[in-house]
């Protein structure tokens, strides 16, 4: 699984494009290809996956039971939107209108980098749900993290 890390602010261009920061591509994993698949995430953030790493994604939820009437709703929605796209020869990506729209992006995004994906979100709404959390971390910081100081200590 690959360990992307980092926030970078972007511009859209005129056509919806945003340049991938060479930072952020170094990272990247060659079998990627310059090539990812695009789709939405949750509170209102698209999601960047190389396409590698989408590929896991979906190796893993091929493994549901779509029999099972949650499974289908749940594979549903996590495809809902995806989109398959390339870097062009200027390392910019292009999103697609259907997910501006979706993620409320204007002009302004913020590229969170994070285990295997990269959310990307309209920079307003970045901002303010990173405010909104700032205030409740040291609470969810003990409930996500303590329990695994619990098992390290016996």
């Amino acid at each position: 699984m690959a360990n992307l890390i980092g926030e970078y602010e972007c511009k859209l261009d005129a056509k919806t494009r945003f340049l991938l920061p060479v930072g952020l591509r170094k990272q990247l994993d060659p079998a990627a290809q310059e090539r990812f698949v695009l789709n939405r995430g949750f509170e209102g953030c698209l999601v960047l996956y190389p396409m590698n790493e989408w590929e896991k994604e979906t190796a893993r939820m091929s493994k549901l039971n779509l029999f099972v009437t949650r499974n289908r709703k749940f594979y549903r929605q996590f495809h809902n939107g995806a989109t398959q796209i390339s870097l062009d020869t200027n390392g910019r990506v292009l999103i697609p209108k259907n997910l501006l729209t979706y993620a409320d992006i204007k002009k302004e995004l913020v590229l969170f980098a994070y285990a295997n994906r990269i959310e990307v979100w309209a920079k307003s709404k970045y901002d303010q749900m990173m405010s909104e959390d700032l205030e409740q971390f040291a609470d969810l910081a003990e409930e996500v993290m303590g329990e695994l100081n619990k098992d390290d200590n016996e």
